[in-house]
């Protein structure tokens, strides 16, 4: 028997991006689009919502919630499954940082990044895992950082510690929620060139730092880190669930 060529493709479903205003996740909402999906693009700043939906057209429309709210993001999930009924794939991907010395950093923003990264990731993937348990076969793919795998290389320890927990956020979620037919993995991306991330990728030094700790020898750019998301979205992928993808041209592997 001819095995069937993998099937990348989501048409006709629908797809959650969170943190779809910009970066990473406005190109994962294109992508998601050009793979045939219904894309619900969710931001705290709903003009950028708005403007990256527009940009896509009918096969998206926009939200405005802030992920760390529990109210604010159970009714952007609400109003998603009212327009569409049911959501396939969650791109769990909002996520802040304050990139300050530990012995510097204030209980406040360190309370801050730990609502978006960690209790914001958990909110959304509660909220849309709920649906999905209903309708065997829902992806979730939640953004987490090479800095969730390793020590780092500057002070960054409420990114840092974000990350890590959404590692084992995402490895808990795929054996819990596995019985409901639900695969849950994570992308891990490197230094990507993203506003996120202008503080690093504007200083010519640094980014020379970084390339050099890179064995592929460049930082990465977002449309880098689409495909991987894509790929773990997709029916191309339907026997991994619990795995965390490094997308960092190399850097753990040393």
């Amino acid at each position: 028997m001819l095995m069937q060529p993998p099937n990348f493709r989501l048409d006709g479903e629908v797809v959650v991006v969170t943190g779809g205003g910009s970066g990473i996740g406005r190109a994962a909402a294109h992508g998601f689009a050009s793979a045939g999906a219904k894309v619900v693009v969710i931001d705290v700043d709903g003009c950028r919502a708005n403007a990256v939906a527009d940009e896509i057209g009918d096969a998206a429309f926009a939200l405005q919630a802030d992920v760390s709210e529990e109210e604010s993001i159970e009714a952007a999930i609400d109003k998603a499954l009212q327009k569409h009924g049911a959501i396939d794939v969650l791109f769990n991907n909002a996520g802040i940082n304050r990139r300050v010395p530990s012995i510097e950093l204030t209980l406040a923003d360190w309370n801050l990044v730990m609502a978006v990264n960690m209790t914001g990731m958990f909110l959304t993937g509660r909220a849309v895992a709920r649906n999905m348990k209903n309708k065997p076969g829902g992806r979730i793919v939640n953004t987490a950082s090479v800095l969730g795998l390793s020590g780092g290389w500057y002070p960054n320890i409420a990114y840092q510690t974000s990350k890590g927990a959404v590692v084992n956020m995402t490895r808990s979620w795929a054996v819990e929620w596995a019985d409901y037919g639900i695969r849950v993995n994570a992308i891990a991306p490197g230094i990507v060139r993203t506003p996120f991330t202008d503080a690093i990728t504007s200083n010519p030094e640094k980014v020379s730092q970084l390339e050099a700790l890179t064995p592929l020898r460049r930082l990465s750019d977002v449309g880098d880190i689409v495909g991987p998301v894509l790929f773990l979205a997709s029916p191309a992928a339907s026997m991994i669930t619990g795995h965390i993808l490094p997308v960092d041209g190399g850097m753990l592997a040393q």
